[in-house]
């Protein structure tokens, strides 16, 4: 499969910009992304959802602190946005129990806050579908963020676990480059650090100099009206 580019945020333009220019496979969110938006929770989620559609991805957190307020919460968001929703559970010993259920009632689960190995391979078991470690808040502790991912893909192709990582925080696109190279199979990123993905000050003056040679010829005219 090829990587998969998920946006991180929950507001709303930036999802309705990135949507349109890039192959976004979703959105994921959490409380500290969907509070920056002082906007009525329900009324918010559901607008992402309808802005991407029924197909894509949206994945939303619980904030419940025991398994059973986490399970509650999942299956209440499942119903409320309906389509490709995933529950994202933090890997904690109330959320691995609350993975468990969750999965037991058909609703797809995201491992999240995850800085070891270990709880990513434990978050497996316990049925997630998505494990999203954190690149660089582990590089902020003076770990390597991007050995960690390298690591759980290779757990996953050990085990022959369906799993699948999708990597989150990030502060640079060499980080993303590298999480690529690893085998991440999914990326959950900002939407500045998705325009940079494709910046390069040399495809701008590529451009330039291809616009300039074109009107140095053909003036302002474009191709369309050439081919009248």
């Amino acid at each position: 499969m090829m990587m998969q580019y998920i946006l991180d945020t929950a507001h709303l333009e930036s999802i309705r910009h990135a949507f349109e220019y890039y192959p976004i496979d979703g959105v994921t969110t959490n409380p500290t992304i969907i509070s920056r938006e002082h906007s009525d929770f329900a009324k918010l989620i559901l607008e992402i959802r309808h802005l991407i559609g029924d197909d894509k991805m949206l994945h939303i957190q619980t904030t419940g602190d025991t398994a059973e307020q986490m399970v509650r919460e999942a299956v209440a968001l499942k119903e409320y946005v309906g389509g490709n929703f995933y529950a994202k559970i933090p890997t904690s010993e109330d959320g691995i129990k609350a993975m468990r259920e969750i999965k037991k009632r058909g609703i797809n689960v995201t491992a999240t806050a995850i800085f070891t190995q270990q709880q990513a391979l434990i978050a497996a078991r316990a049925g997630a579908d998505y494990v999203a470690p954190y690149v660089n808040r582990l590089d902020n502790i003076a770990s390597d963020g991007v050995q960690v991912v390298a690591d759980i893909v290779q757990l996953f192709r050990n085990f022959d676990i369906k799993t699948k990582v999708l990597s989150a925080s990030f502060k640079t696109t060499e980080q993303v480059h590298k999480i690529a190279l690893a085998g991440g199979h999914a990326v959950t990123i900002s939407p500045d650090l998705l325009s940079n993905l494709i910046y390069h000050p040399l495809t701008n003056y590529a451009i330039d100099d291809f616009n300039a040679d074109w009107e140095s010829a053909y003036g302002k005219v474009g191709i369309l009206d050439l081919l009248k």
